[in-house]
């Protein structure tokens, strides 16, 4: 998985007066838990969510915290509701030998035959709920749909990848090519 390397400062007071103070700084307060630790209260700047909010890559931030690293995934942001800026974010410290539950973005390889026929794509999901260690976790879920022909999908089940579990129900269409008006749909038979 990617890593993002982001620091932060240790919050003094915990409360309302002092998450507005930090917001009017262009800070976000923040909380960091898991893995049998207490509660880390933290505040880092709002310009470092770019990096890790606006794209579909899921990351290991580790955070320096008073010269401690933390190795955490993001679980959880609030947003503000007119300025959509980030209120808040959860945390969740993560360790190399516990498996992990995260978001994966899928990238989908290769031009269907169907498509080739006249039919017509349909991406169902672009991101699959997997579980497993942080060394087996890929950054992208690569999946060839060139073999599609019409009326055929590739769903959940259908992914295989080492020492992941999905958590995703099964029957979900992450992609499928439908009949479309026009369409050929030709049976492949042997000479």
């Amino acid at each position: 998985m990617n890593v993002v390397s982001l620091s932060g400062s240790l919050r003094e007071n915990v409360g309302k007066k002092d998450a507005k103070a930090l917001r009017r700084a262009e800070m976000v307060p923040c909380v960091m838990y898991g893995a049998g630790e207490e509660q880390i209260h933290f505040a880092t700047e709002a310009k470092n969510f770019k990096k890790i909010l606006f794209t579909p890559e899921c990351f290991i931030i580790k955070f320096d915290i008073n010269g401690k690293t933390y190795s955490t995934i993001l679980q959880e942001v609030q947003y503000h509701p007119v300025k959509d800026t980030v209120l808040h974010a959860d945390f969740l410290i993560v360790k190399e030998d516990k498996p992990i539950t995260v978001v994966l973005p899928v990238a989908l390889e290769g031009t269907p035959a169907g498509v080739m026929r006249g039919g017509k794509m349909k991406v169902g999901v672009k991101k699959v709920k997997v579980c497993g260690l942080i060394k087996d976790l890929p950054d992208y879920i690569r999946i060839n749909i060139s073999g599609l022909n019409i009326n055929d999908a590739f769903k959940v089940k259908d992914l295989v990848i080492e020492n992941v579990t999905n958590v995703t129900p099964g029957y979900t269409v992450i992609a499928a090519v439908n009949t479309a008006r026009g369409a050929v749909v030709a049976e492949e038979t042997e000479e």
